[in-house]
């Protein structure tokens, strides 16, 4: 028993896919397709890895004590802007706003 497609109104089979002239699902699908992580959020895994390669870059250099200030600052800030972002996406979802 034949179908009509319903974008262009052509009879179709009953089990078709999708329409031969067209090119329309003939179906609806079961699940949504996957959202792409947010912007900030591969933001905050990028500065994540930085802070991590950072440590791991000077990590046996800290028992002796020469690990140059900028590594010490840069990591303290980076963590600094991690805890900040994160609180700020909190609040806003508190509120319902989406962030």
């Amino acid at each position: 028993m034949p179908k009509t497609c319903t974008t262009c109104g052509t009879e179709i089979a009953d089990k078709a896919l999708i329409c031969y002239r067209c090119g329309q699902a003939t179906f609806v699908p079961r699940h949504a397709p996957a959202r792409p992580p947010a912007r900030g959020r591969q933001l905050m895994l990028v500065i994540g890895l930085i802070i991590l390669i950072l440590a791991a870059l000077f990590m046996g250099q800290v028992q002796t004590g020469t690990v140059p200030d900028w590594v010490r600052y840069t990591i303290m800030v980076l963590a600094l802007v991690v805890l900040a972002w994160r609180t700020l996406v909190r609040r806003r979802r508190g509120r319902g706003i989406r962030g």
